[in-house]
């Protein structure tokens, strides 16, 4: 007999990582937690990269700079708020999915800076995990769904591989 298990971790998923067990809710959170930071951290250095000072940043952006600049500081605080709000996988995925549209968003202003192959790919791959990321986000399962959760992760990861090699990131 298992031992009971607080309303938290009753809200377990079915099947994330192909394995079948279920997941909590507070495992998901840290999958997606792991996937927004990865890609604010990889936003935030392409914006350095790109001269985008944080205080680029426009309520109303007029500019990719601006643009770039106001969804780093968005996908900032959302990322803050992990911590404010009890996990809810869809919430956390779309907080992810933020995060790497920002990324996005930065790694457009870097290559418009950068023709090298390099940075055509960086921008490519930060398109594709933010593509990767958005259909995780959504569903019927947002957020729950192994697969798509595994493809952003590998998405993401393969962002930072390209941003690395085109010397956006260190």
């Amino acid at each position: 007999m298992t031992e009971p298990r607080d309303t938290q971790d009753a809200q377990d998923v079915q099947g994330v990582r192909g394995v079948g067990d279920p997941v909590s809710v507070e495992a998901l959170r840290k999958l997606h937690s792991a996937r927004a930071n990865s890609a604010y951290d990889r936003a935030a250095a392409m914006c350095r990269h790109a001269g985008i000072e944080r205080d680029a940043a426009e309520i109303v952006p007029k500019s990719p700079a601006g643009r770039a600049a106001n969804a780093l500081r968005l996908s900032g605080e959302s990322i803050t708020g992990f911590t404010e709000r009890a996990p809810d996988p869809a919430a956390d995925a779309r907080c992810a999915r933020n995060a790497a549209a920002a990324a996005a968003l930065a790694a457009q202003v870097a290559q418009s800076r950068d023709d090298r192959t390099e940075a055509v790919e960086a921008l490519r791959a930060a398109l594709a995990a933010s593509r990767a990321a958005a259909v995780a986000a959504g569903g019927t399962a947002a957020g729950r769904d192994p697969s798509l959760n595994d493809a952003a992760e590998a998405t993401e990861g393969h962002a930072v591989a390209a941003a690395r090699a085109a010397g956006w990131i260190r």
